[in-house]
């Protein structure tokens, strides 16, 4: 399939530079395909019991146009992977990495047993934009566009242009970002008109960097399948009061006695750049691990991020986190994109954390 961005004119000259991309995403609009996406369409009259089952997260409470973020969890309640769940009326829509669907599908599949239940692939049905910014909305508008989510995780069905466009308020804790899915001849021309609004095109170097700043973690690179959810930090995929689920007893456990000894963590790496996987030491012992790192050019002065993990006792304590080459510096995220460049210190930034 053609990239909805593809444009056969183009030059690498006028390809904007990955720190113009970056700007663009934290101060105007950036532009982006979407294509590391895949979608597991689940029907069936027990499809909202079912799946409330399988996942962190309340299903039985969405309504139709609305979403939530899921862990899928093993038995001992080990992360095996994650994604986005929306409502529709006939139907639940997981949306997650493309290269987690086989082995979701392979993983839910084998807990169908005597449900009226039916798992699809529908990721090729649709090609994906994503525009994000805190412009983003405002294009939308400038293009016509008829309808803009305002609710974080809300999903719409809009006419453009005489087409079917599907609109997705997406998770987004630095700036606003919409995914934009229909037909690829409509999502061409989406392209077309958004860029001549004043968007500017941008690639996966750029929206990592945004990730990083966001400190969302990933699947497969922050998360793996040993990690367990509160670990993680992402409270938003999990629900208390939904009842029991796969890997519930373990989630509760660690509810009911307090924090996990380790959390996900964001730094500010003061040194060499390290390779993701570095460790981290405090007091010549272990106490975690970058699992995330980049040098990001912001508009107000570059700065390396890292994302990982660290024993809570060494946060609690304040104690220096050395890696190989330099330390690192835990700091809140998202990250404030202007303060993110000032020094500060390690005991008054884990605070924050």
């Amino acid at each position: 399939m053609i990239s909805p961005l593809a444009n056969p004119e183009s030059s690498p000259s006028q390809t904007p530079d990955s720190a113009t991309q970056l700007a663009a995403l934290l101060e105007g609009a950036g532009l982006s395909p979407i294509d590391h996406v895949g979608w597991i369409r689940v029907t069936g009259e027990d499809r909202v019991r079912w799946l409330n089952g399988m996942v962190t997260n309340s299903v039985q409470d969405l309504q139709a146009g609305k979403g939530c973020y899921n862990f899928l969890l093993s038995v001992q309640g080990r992360i095996q992977g994650d994604g986005y769940i929306f409502a529709e009326i006939d139907a639940l829509l997981l949306e997650t990495a493309s290269e987690q669907v086989p082995g979701l599908m392979a993983l839910l599949d084998r807990f169908i047993i005597m449900d009226d239940v039916e798992l699809s692939d529908s990721s090729a049905r649709q090609s994906g934009l994503s525009i994000s910014g805190p412009v983003a909305a405002a294009l939308l508008k400038t293009i016509e566009f008829p309808a803009v989510p305002s609710g974080e995780l809300e999903r719409q069905i809009v006419t453009w242009n005489s087409a079917d466009v599907t609109i997705i308020h997406a998770y987004s804790p630095l700036v606003p970002r919409f995914e934009l899915w229909a037909s690829p001849e409509t999502a061409e021309a989406l392209s077309r008109a958004l860029l001549s609004a004043g968007a500017v095109t941008c690639d996966s170097q750029s929206q990592e960097w945004l990730r990083l700043l966001e400190g969302t973690p990933r699947y497969g690179t922050d998360i793996r399948d040993r990690e367990l959810p509160q670990e993680t930090g992402q409270t938003r995929a999990l629900h208390f009061a939904k009842g029991c689920y796969l890997g519930q007893e373990i989630v509760e456990r660690i509810r009911s006695r307090g924090n996990v000894h380790r959390a996900f963590t964001a730094f500010r790496l003061e040194g060499a750049l390290p390779a993701p996987g570095a460790l981290l030491e405090a007091d010549d012992k272990q106490v975690g691990e970058l699992t995330s790192i980049a040098g990001i050019p912001l508009p107000t002065g570059s700065v390396q991020l890292g994302l990982g993990y660290v024993c809570r006792e060494a946060l609690e304590r304040g104690v220096p986190l050395q890696y190989p080459g330099g330390t690192a510096v835990p700091i809140p995220h998202p990250f404030n994109t202007v303060e993110a460049t000032k020094p500060s210190s390690a005991s008054e930034s884990s605070e924050r954390v």
